[in-house]
């Protein structure tokens, strides 16, 4: 007897088995114009495989098998290990071997910053969660740098291409991954108000106290934050590079209290931790932590830009995949007036933030960027991260139930897109980093509107928003205001890019939404006579 009721029609395929940078226009351009180009063949072999059915598995497994803190052995003693599912070290192996963490500090190569962030959008793509770790490692280079002794000695091990999971003294490691410590329950973004303590001990420093949130707690080492005894008895916030395991294989006195259990980013662990005179480095100057530690936080601030549009990518290419496939009312979803809408919309979205990624990661290959990037960084990291969790919510509608289920992509994604907006400063504190840069550093407002009048005359809406967003800082901002400015100056950059680096289609609708005064608060509001079909050619993978 026959046990089947129904023949399945009209549900798209998995979109899977694709080559997602070969997929992807924007992103394929921008390697062009940010100097990165000789990178492209390199990432269409990385496209294809995480593109692949097999790598899609692989995320879900991550996700689905979270990691597992064993704090004692058998017989009572501390352990403090973290337990992964295989498919977790896979992923974590991959972006190493291609150089995730460590690419821009191998060698000279033109354009490798720019070249790194292309691949780290290709693998957070597909599975974001391991992107934690891999950008705290890329990122601790510059502040452990400001140590050059300490430097010598780690980071050919940090920038090493092998993954090496295990807890073993470093020096018997072929490379090392690295988190940080920052925040303590009582501050939070404050951090000039951790109690943290180090006191020398010999040529390093014992650490007592504990960390409210410690990124990514299997790694080798960490870059944390301590007040020692400052001059005239007043603390000092001091940088540390605090091992996790010591030179003669003893395990460092780091007691692991429990993993957070999040909302999303469930792949990675992010733990609470205590620090019972645990050894550590001193990294840059006694009380200059802020400072030297400021220098990854910059690095980890561009890859939530970067793991933000990554998740953009993915929510509009499942999106337009869907769309693609699926017939309703007589015909297919994105050949329907108000589905092509909202579909265009999300797409120049998408173009709006790599675009932007792309051009603050090159602005850390030119030294002579460095003024702009201070503003762009925290700028970019304000709007493009605030972006993604309503874009990935109207992706996922377009998918309707499908996209609410475990088994969609779309639904981890949803849970993934806030975290990017609250690691390394929410909301708030980005924005009044912004008004920090334009009081503390008039110049890099200068280079920053450098960079967006080269596209001065293209579009008198565009111009017209930027002599706004001029006026408003020459009569002097609130702090109450300092998300619209924040807001104001990224469109400015946004249209401006897009201006020189996209097509007209993508540039004119992002000018009709986004700068005139018309422009609405969905997705889905283009203005009529939007060209939407050119724009979702560009973005639709061929079906």
């Amino acid at each position: 007897m026959s046990t089947t009721t129904h023949e399945v029609l009209n549900q798209p395929p998995p979109y899977t088995d694709r080559n997602v940078f070969n997929d992807n226009a924007p992103l394929r351009d921008a390697l062009g114009w940010s100097g990165a180009g000789w990178i492209a063949g390199h990432a269409g072999k990385l496209g294809s495989t995480v593109g692949s059915a097999e790598w899609a598995r692989k995320a879900e497994d991550a996700e689905r098998h979270p990691p597992v803190l064993r704090t004692h052995d058998r017989y009572g003693n501390r352990a403090d290990v973290v337990d992964f599912h295989p498919a977790w070290h896979d992923w974590m192996g991959l972006s190493v071997r291609n150089g995730l963490h460590s690419l821009p500090w191998q060698g000279s190569a033109r354009g490798a910053h720019a070249a790194r962030a292309a691949l780290f959008m290709l693998t957070s793509q597909v599975e974001p969660g391991h992107g934690c770790p891999i950008s705290m490692t890329y990122a601790s280079i510059p502040t452990l740098r400001a140590n050059p002794a300490l430097a010598e000695q780690w980071e050919p091990r940090i920038t090493s291409t092998e993954y090496d999971f295990g807890l073993r003294a470093p020096q018997d490691k072929r490379g090392l991954i690295l988190g940080m410590a920052m925040t303590e329950k009582q501050g939070g973004s404050d951090v000039r108000a951790n109690t943290t303590r180090a006191v020398p001990a010999g040529d390093m420093y014992a650490i007592t106290g504990h960390k409210w949130f410690c990124s990514a707690p299997m790694s080798d080492a960490f870059l944390v934050l301590a007040q020692t005894a400052g001059p005239a008895g007043k603390d000092a916030l001091s940088c540390f590079l605090l091992p996790r395991v010591l030179p003669d294989g003893t395990l460092n006195a780091i007691r692991f209290q429990r993993l957070k259990d999040k909302l999303g980013n469930h792949s990675n662990a992010s733990s609470e931790v205590e620090y019972d005179g645990a050894l550590a480095h001193l990294v840059g100057e006694e009380g200059r932590g802020v400072r030297t530690i400021i220098e990854m936080v910059g690095h980890t601030r561009v890859d939530c830009v970067l793991g933000t549009t990554a998740g953009m990518r993915q929510s509009t290419v499942e999106a337009l995949w869907h769309a693609s496939h699926r017939s309703a009312f007589g015909a297919e979803l994105v050949d329907q007036p108000l589905m092509a809408n909202v579909l265009a919309d999300l797409c120049v979205e998408y173009e709006a933030a790599v675009v932007t990624g792309m051009r603050l990661a090159a602005a850390y290959d030119d030294p002579a960027d460095a003024l702009f990037r201070r503003l762009a960084g925290a700028v970019a990291k304000y709007w493009v991260c605030k972006r993604g969790p309503a874009h990935a919510a109207e992706a996922l509608e377009c998918l309707g139930g499908n996209g609410y289920v475990e088994e969609a992509p779309l639904a981890r994604r949803y849970r993934e897109q806030p975290l990017l907006s609250i690691w390394e400063g929410s909301g708030n504190v980005i924005a009044l980093d912004v008004l920090r840069a334009l009081s503390t550093s008039p110049e890099s407002a200068e280079a920053y509107f450098a960079e967006v009048d080269r596209a001065a005359g293209s579009h008198p809406v565009l111009d017209a928003h930027v002599a706004r967003t001029k006026k408003t800082l020459a009569d002097g901002v609130d702090a109450s205001r300092a998300r619209r400015l924040t807001e104001d100056l990224a469109l400015a950059l946004q249209g401006s890019l897009l201006a020189r680096h996209s097509p007209a289609a993508v540039f004119e609708a992002f000018v009709a939404s986004r700068l005139d005064g018309d422009r609405g608060l969905n997705y889905g509001d283009l203005p009529t006579g939007t060209d939407t079909a050119a724009i979702i050619a560009r973005h639709a993978p061929p079906v």
